[in-house]
């Protein structure tokens, strides 16, 4: 953990409350994206963000700091997502607000329709992957997560990290040759 994230971890448990923002502030969008790529329903995964920095917020007295606070916070939001699996919400092909999300996270980047059916298949798929290999494939493939922080944030040896990594690509394959 470097000196900022330690410095505002301590000021976080002093009780400063500005600093708990910043936390959250800071760290946002990186839970909201992975738990958005593992909940396909947007108001659901929006409250599972919010139950994240309550335990957060709570844990944070506990943090030994050994890690960085990046790696703990993936490993509550895998907890979080591996609690609410018991809830799967199915997704509509016809869905719009998956259009749309699909739409507005892929126009910024490309405007060549192949690349957006791609894209769109693509998510697709990893929408039908089990939620703890959505979480990996999100948490390394799409936000560059080291396996290493993924092994330290599941509490799992490296070489499980890798395999089940591997064994995520490999149905996630199959997914896509299927629908071709």
């Amino acid at each position: 953990m470097d000196s900022n994230e330690r410095e505002l971890v301590e000021r976080c448990r002093s009780g400063d409350e500005r600093a708990f923002q910043e936390l959250v502030d800071r760290y946002k969008d990186l839970v909201f994206a992975l738990i958005a790529r593992t909940v396909q329903d947007r108001s659901r995964a929006e409250d599972l963000a919010q139950d994240v920095f309550l335990r957060v917020h709570r844990g944070l007295p506990y943090f030994r700091g050994e890690a960085r606070l990046s790696t703990w916070l993936y490993r509550i939001v895998a907890n979080v997502c591996a609690q609410d699996a018991g809830r799967p919400v199915p997704v509509s092909i016809d869905d719009e607000r998956v259009r749309a999300r699909v739409t507005a996270s892929t126009a910024a980047r490309d405007q060549q329709f192949g690349d957006l059916e791609l894209r769109d298949r693509l998510e697709k798929a990893i929408a039908r992957l089990p939620g703890n290999y959505r979480l990996l494939i999100a948490a390394h493939y799409l936000d560059g997560m080291r396996y290493e922080d993924l092994a330290d944030a599941l509490q799992l040896p490296l070489g499980t990290v890798k395999t089940q990594l591997h064994r995520a690509k490999q149905q996630l394959r199959r997914l896509l040759e299927t629908e071709l």
